[in-house]
């Protein structure tokens, strides 16, 4: 499970921050011959670092809807070389 479900319910800034820290370990994990991966990622962590620009506590209507959206968009990307996502009880 990704930190996009494990998150749900939480602030958007925060789940986007925690998506991206998944990403930004997931590309650290990824061997230099796994480019079709590396650029997915890089290019995802690029957009979110667009999106998280401004406000995130208070993101305006047109931005909440495209943080969500990248969420979901990406929300598989990158699993398979993610390492485990500390769960809180």
């Amino acid at each position: 499970m990704t930190t996009t479900d494990e998150t749900r319910g939480q602030p958007l800034g925060e789940r986007m921050m925690s998506r991206t820290r998944e990403l930004e370990a997931a590309l650290a994990q990824l061997d230099e011959h796994e480019t079709v991966e590396r650029d997915a990622i890089s290019l995802a962590l690029a957009n979110a670092h667009e999106l998280t620009t401004g406000d995130l506590e208070h993101p305006s209507d047109v931005v909440a809807r495209d943080l969500n959206m990248w969420l979901e968009r990406h929300k598989y990307l990158g699993e398979e070389h993610a390492p485990p996502v500390a769960r809180s009880m």
